[in-house]
């Protein structure tokens, strides 16, 4: 059965990813044609990188890292829940995305952001990230509006044609971490 993390991207007080993360999930486990997990990026204490050699060399040195690359391995693909905050993707994410290369490669992304714009910024350039760390992109993603998915700007509210959003992502994902499976072997 084919491994789908929902990445939680943010470590902000007051954040939104967590429940905008959930609320994915609570889609995704009405599926049954993958497993989906919550993967909380705070929850692993990342400080500013600091390793001493190159991600792309896997040769970590330091606990936190083994442990976030052992967390991101187990997966085929992810689901990265991003805020836009200044015209672009936190920088908790960039950072957790920035210590690994190799757990990353041949693996499906997509994408589920929020902001004033519908966090769309945040996602261009996660796209980015992605094709230099050999991540296949889904061309699906989902943007929630704080004006019009969000109540007073805090409380989620989506559309419900958000649901059939995320479904179509989460389809994009799953079909291609599947095709990408045999590249992993």
């Amino acid at each position: 059965m084919i491994k789908i993390g929902i990445i939680i991207g943010s470590t902000r007080p007051g954040r939104k990813a967590e429940e905008v993360a959930r609320w994915v999930h609570g889609i995704a486990s009405k599926r049954n044609d993958a497993e989906f997990e919550l993967v909380d990026i705070e929850a692993f204490n990342l400080p500013v990188f600091d390793e001493p050699l190159p991600p792309a060399m896997g040769n970590y040195k330091h606990e936190h890292t083994n442990a976030w690359a052992a967390e991101i391995e187990r997966f085929d693909g992810y689901v990265f829940v991003t805020p836009e905050y200044n015209h672009s993707t936190s920088g908790a994410l960039k950072n957790a995305i920035d210590y690994l290369y190799r757990e990353w490669n041949d693996k499906a992304a997509g994408f589920v952001s929020y902001g004033s714009a519908g966090g769309t910024r945040a996602v261009e350039h996660l796209r980015q990230i992605a094709g230099e760390l050999k991540m296949a992109d889904v061309q699906a993603q989902v943007s929630l509006s704080l004006f019009h998915d969000f109540e007073n700007f805090s409380v989620l509210k989506p559309d419900p044609k958000q649901e059939a959003s995320v479904n179509n992502m989460l389809g994009q994902v799953i079909t291609w971490s599947q095709a990408l499976k045999s590249l992993r072997q």
